[in-house]
């Protein structure tokens, strides 16, 4: 059975992103929220980025000007966290 995880990114972006990528595979609906910052495109978060982008995983923020994620002010952010089976904070 299929289960909705949420992953919530705060400090340690890099790390987020490749867990989330891991989670897809065992078909689990994966999505990310990215807290307060904007998504740090680098060496380092280029490939994930890409990647993810690939697998059409939603990546969610509340900062409105960031190119890489889709916003969604705090309080629909919140709303949304309560309908997952699984959120992982990094």
């Amino acid at each position: 059975m299929s289960k909705k995880i949420a992953v919530v990114v705060r400090d340690r972006q890099e790390e987020a992103l490749r867990m989330s990528i891991g989670l897809t595979l065992m078909d689990d609906s994966v999505d990310i929220f990215c807290l307060n910052q904007k998504l740090a495109r680098n060496k380092r978060t280029a490939l994930n980025i890409d990647t993810i982008k690939e697998l059409e995983l939603n990546i969610y923020s509340n900062v409105e000007d960031d190119a890489e994620t889709t916003y969604l002010p705090t309080a629909e952010l919140a709303n949304r966290l309560l309908t997952y089976d699984h959120i992982l904070p990094y």
